[in-house]
């Protein structure tokens, strides 16, 4: 379409134009939509087939304290993950790992 002809269109004719195109553009975006639904439903069988479970996480077992706090025993680390700062504060000053460490009866 040749855009200088919209200047010579009434505002009737701009109207109807636009309500054409607004009609096209919301059966377009439609269709894409339907096309983007199904390829993902087809990506949720493709995964549930392999044996994911959707939105499932694996259980872990519960992770016991290894080391505490010995000046607030309320504050224990597992040994995994980043260290506390209680504890990276009293590696700075000397002290050795094991001497937090929790005993096991």
């Amino acid at each position: 379409m040749d855009y200088g002809q919209l200047k010579v269109l009434s505002v009737d004719e701009l109207w109807l134009l636009h309500e054409e195109v607004t009609s096209e553009l919301s059966r377009k975006i439609e269709a894409e939509k339907a096309k983007l639904e199904e390829r993902l439903q087809k990506i949720k069988m493709a995964t549930t087939k392999r044996g994911g479970r959707e939105g499932h996480r694996r259980p872990y077992p519960k992770v016991l304290p290894k080391y505490r706090n010995p000046k607030n025993p309320k504050e224990t680390w597992s040994g995994r993950g980043k260290q506390p700062r209680w504890l990276t504060a009293q590696l700075g000053a000397g002290k050795k790992l094991n001497q937090f460490l929790i005993s096991r009866p």
